[in-house]
């Protein structure tokens, strides 16, 4: 099977930008990607342009902007993993021989305010039970009662987060926080407080994909792009939380997706030396680390105390300063993960850097019904 590597990475900064749109923050991202690949104008045989409020032809209004169009462009909507979905379907096509060269962006303008869905009826987010901080708060308050999470676990995961994103000139966040300040923050849904929610925001990013034999100098593999969707029946999952089934036995998405992720790298949770994971919300990462096998259930306090998944701890997770630090854009999420880690491998962090990282692991889950994960290695 064909090897895939990213060959070039391009991001625009997070956060909110006035009047300049979706198009023109994507086109930016790409131009950087394509400049740092190499690759121009008929250097590429397709592109894939993950969003989910940028409407219609999204991804022709990007290229278009560039004078790129011309190749098959396929706009790709997965929620918060549309980005590692659009990754998954490039990198599938190059490994298939179908092409040589995938351009991969990510766009979003995310409207201020709740983060609305037509995923879910109107029912379900009218009683909190959507992708809303309520229904993050049912999620959380599940956590601190079968894992042993505390409120102040939760508030240790922004400070260590915001305190990565103060070397993240690319995040929304650049001060770091104490967790008396957290834990000040209006409570928004208990046990959440208004710090220890993500903000929706704008932003970009994209990379260049390329068969790994043709991808140059400073390449970083992408041994494994998985995606995977939720199983139906849960009480409490991403998608159904009221569907009336005990779901203690069935697999999250994201351990589906881990699996498929390790299996097809040939890897498993102790070869990875750093992690970019959703934190929608500050029991969000708590709950991937174990649904990614990085500890048990269980086991997080005793990480966080430790410093273990700070920069310098064993296994730094989101030293980008994550989705608490940068806002999601959602179609630029995961793709904005996968710069962070091709910039780690490569040694290019700046003060953030991970030392001696050679395997880094992306994880988003998008409305729930849909988890994405990738491995890349130098």
């Amino acid at each position: 099977m064909t090897a895939v590597a990213v060959a070039g990475v391009g991001i625009h900064p997070f956060g909110r930008h006035g009047e300049l749109t979706a198009t023109a923050m994507g086109a930016a991202a790409l131009r950087d990607a394509m400049a740092e690949a190499s690759v121009g104008r008929g250097g590429f045989q397709a592109a894939f342009c993950a969003t989910a409020y940028g409407g219609v032809a999204a991804g022709h209004r990007v290229l278009g902007a560039l004078g790129l169009t011309g190749v098959p462009i396929v706009d790709v909507e997965a929620g918060c993993a549309s980005g590692g979905a659009a990754l998954a379907l490039a990198a599938g096509a190059i490994r298939a021989g179908q092409y040589d060269t995938v351009l991969v962006v990510g766009i979003e303008k995310m409207p201020k305010g709740v983060i609305r869905s037509s995923f879910f009826p109107q029912w379900m987010e009218e009683g909190g039970l959507a992708a809303t901080p309520a229904y993050f708060a049912l999620r959380a308050q599940r956590l601190l009662r079968e894992q042993d999470v505390t409120v102040d676990d939760l508030a240790a995961v922004v400070v260590k987060n915001r305190a990565h994103g103060v070397h993240n000139p690319d995040a929304m966040f650049t001060s770091a926080v104490t967790a008396e300040q957290v834990l000040g923050s209006r409570v928004v849904s208990p046990p959440l407080h208004l710090w220890m929610l993500c903000s929706p925001n704008e932003g970009a990013a994209a990379v260049v994909l390329r068969r790994a034999d043709l991808a140059g100098p400073g390449a970083v593999r992408l041994d494994a792009a998985a995606l995977r969707s939720h199983l139906p029946g849960s009480v409490l999952d991403e998608s159904t939380p009221l569907s009336g089934v005990e779901d203690q036995r069935i697999t999250p998405p994201t351990q589906l997706a881990a699996t498929d992720a390790y299996e097809a790298a040939g890897l498993g949770p102790g070869d990875v030396d750093v992690v970019e994971c959703q934190d929608t919300d500050a029991a969000r990462e708590l709950i991937s680390w174990v649904e990614l096998g990085l500890c048990p259930p269980g086991g997080q306090s005793a990480v966080l105390a430790s410093g273990g998944a700070s920069i310098g701890g064993t296994l730094p997770i989101n030293p980008s300063g994550g989705l608490l630090s940068k806002g999601e854009p959602l179609g630029a999420s995961a793709l904005g993960q996968v710069v962070e880690l091709v910039r780690q491998l490569r040694g290019q962090a700046g003060a953030r850097q991970v030392d001696g990282a050679r395997v880094g692991l992306a994880h988003t889950i998008g409305r729930g019904a849909n988890a994405s994960v990738a491995l890349l290695t130098t």
